[in-house]
């Protein structure tokens, strides 16, 4: 499976330990920048181009994102505006909710809020995220259809 990834300053270190530590594993990473750290520098740019890679892979082979932040939700914003793209925010707390988004609501985009996790809280959350596979169930298909009905 492929994994994007995708950061702003506020999240640029972990991204680096990240890419490090997904690449060690096996996993077929690419970089969507930031590239270097610049203070002041603007997510959307960032995100945007991870979510169009999701959003393109997303016809042909199953693809993911993982994005950085400060807080993850601007990030995550920006990337639920694109169509077949589903990101969940993680800022630390109860792993469930990564699990329970991936198997009800397909997500393929974790946004992770860089400053309230730690890397270890960062690399649990990838790794579940990235376990937990979507359950098919019948009524979460459906409620995916009608998601993706309205980017239509």
């Amino acid at each position: 499976m492929k994994i994007y990834l995708a950061t702003d300053h506020a999240g640029f270190q972990l991204k680096e330990n990240i890419k490090t530590y997904l690449e060690d594993n096996g996993n077929e990473v690419y970089d969507c920048g930031a590239l270097t750290l610049e203070a002041g520098d603007n997510y959307p740019e960032y995100m945007a181009r991870a979510a169009e890679k999701v959003q393109i892979d997303a016809m042909h082979a199953p693809a993911v994102a993982i994005i950085f932040g400060g807080s993850g939700v601007g990030e995550a914003i920006v990337a639920n505006r694109f169509a077949h793209v589903r990101a969940v925010v993680y800022a630390g707390g109860p792993l469930d909710v990564i699990k329970v988004s991936r198997e009800h609501n397909d997500t393929n985009v974790l946004s992770i809020g860089s400053r309230f996790v730690t890397e270890n809280e960062a690399k649990q959350a990838i790794d579940l995220f990235l376990a937990t596979a979507f359950s098919h169930d019948e009524r979460h298909a459906d409620r995916i259809i009608q998601i993706e009905e309205l980017t239509k």
